[in-house]
């Protein structure tokens, strides 16, 4: 084992004499060997030097296209997206607050008018936009207020969002589409998916209200005592509490 000398130590004994010596020529070997190694790979990078400037070159262009995409060419398309998407979006506002003519005035939103794009052409010309994306929403609802509700489905499960209201309405939209096709189990799952959503006063006791009627329908009456239970006492003051106690008693009739 080395033991440690001190600066200045000199060899006294002829063993201690030759330890020295073959430190001294370890050190020498170790030094050689780096002064080796770092040759080689200086020699290395000069035989290379082109190969590897092109690498960087290539990552460095790669890196400045990026951001000139995002600057130049999806910063100005998601703007121009949302520009045109104001038009209908203010007949789907109409459409809602009229009270004849609502499934012209939805299939202006979706179609365009006014020589503005509709949902459906802001969907085709702006995937991958904020406002592609938005758009998924309203055509989406459009089609399940003109009652087509195979569309609506296909729209609407393509809009994702975390909005507090949008995300749980838009799955909901989805149950509501998939009752009126009489496909009450996964109209179910959607009510269960909009309640597990996002927890707020307006959307969860609505979709609470809708699972648990749904759930009657299936014979499932102990899931629907839940559901309703849970709006009597957690929502007690939404319009869904109103006749709560009138379906709480039915749901207990049926076990």
């Amino acid at each position: 084992m080395a033991t440690y000398k001190k600066r200045g130590y000199k060899p006294k004994t002829s063993k201690e004499k030759v330890e020295a010596i073959e430190e001294e020529s370890t050190t020498a070997e170790v030094f050689n060997t780096l002064d080796e190694s770092a040759s080689r790979a200086e020699q290395w990078v000069i035989k290379n030097q082109n190969y590897i400037y092109g690498i960087v070159g290539v990552v460095a262009l790669l890196l400045l296209a990026y951001m000139g995409y995002n600057k130049f060419i999806a910063e100005p398309k998601a703007e121009d997206a949302m520009n045109e998407m104001t038009q209908a979006q203010s007949y789907f506002d109409e459409a809602l607050d009229a009270t004849t003519a609502k499934d012209s005035l939805f299939n202006l939103s979706l179609q365009g008018g006014e020589g503005k794009f509709g949902m459906l052409d802001i969907i085709s010309e702006y995937s991958g936009t904020p406002a592609g994306n938005l758009a998924s929403y309203y055509a989406g609802m459009a089609y399940l207020n003109m009652n087509k509700y195979q569309e609506a489905i296909r729209h609407l499960s393509d809009f994702s969002s975390k909005d507090l209201m949008l995300s749980p309405i838009a799955k909901g939209g989805i149950g509501d589409a998939f009752v009126q096709l009489n496909q009450l189990e996964d109209g179910l799952d959607y009510y269960q998916k909009a309640i597990a959503d996002n927890t707020n006063d307006y959307t969860t006791p609505l979709y609470l209200k809708k699972a648990a009627i749904v759930a009657m329908n299936l014979d499932q009456n102990q899931k629907a005592l839940d559901y309703l239970n849970r709006i009597k006492s957690e929502f007690s003051t939404s319009d869904e509490a109103k006749d709560i106690d009138k379906l709480i008693g039915k749901a207990q009739a049926s076990l």
